[in-house]
């Protein structure tokens, strides 16, 4: 899209944003361009083809099992997708179970302060939710006990 590669573009169209939100699967380096051309802060989690965030990860707050909150929103994240071979950031649907069964302490102490979550922020989708049937684009079905036990405002996911 030449409208996101063009800084001048950028500044223009995209003037009232607060913070870029990333579900993965993008460069670091575009991302820092967006941030740095923006002067805006950046929210992601990692995608399945983010092997290189290990050594080189993108200026910005990494929200994977993370809450943070920014201008009176929560945020939560969780990486990756469905395990489809040994690349970091894929998880089984039972390694996902855990991470949304570990986020309870997390989740409920924020219900208690916040009032709940206003954005999950994925790379996947939730299962039935916008994926596909091959294996690396089958959302995970714990992503839908996390909706249904944390209820956010909003979930923005990646992948597909």
């Amino acid at each position: 899209m030449p409208q996101m590669e063009s800084a001048a573009n950028l500044r223009r169209r995209y003037d009232d944003i607060d913070v870029v939100v990333s579900c993965g699967d993008m460069p670091s380096v575009y991302l820092e361009f967006i941030t740095s051309i923006l002067n805006k802060p950046l929210l992601y989690v990692r995608g399945n083809h983010d092997e290189r965030y290990d050594t080189h990860p993108p200026g910005g707050d990494d929200l994977h099992q993370r809450l943070l909150t920014f201008m009176g929103l929560t945020f939560y994240g969780l990486e990756g997708s469905m395990r489809y071979n040994k690349s970091p950031s894929q998880y089984t649907e039972s390694q996902m179970r855990r991470m949304v069964l570990g986020s309870l302490p997390t989740m409920q102490y924020n219900n208690l302060r916040n009032g709940g979550l206003d954005v999950l922020v994925t790379h996947s989708p939730a299962h039935g939710i916008h994926d596909a049937d091959d294996l690396p684009h089958r959302g995970f079905k714990s992503l839908l006990r996390f909706m249904d036990w944390y209820q956010p405002r909003y979930m923005v996911h990646g992948h597909v």
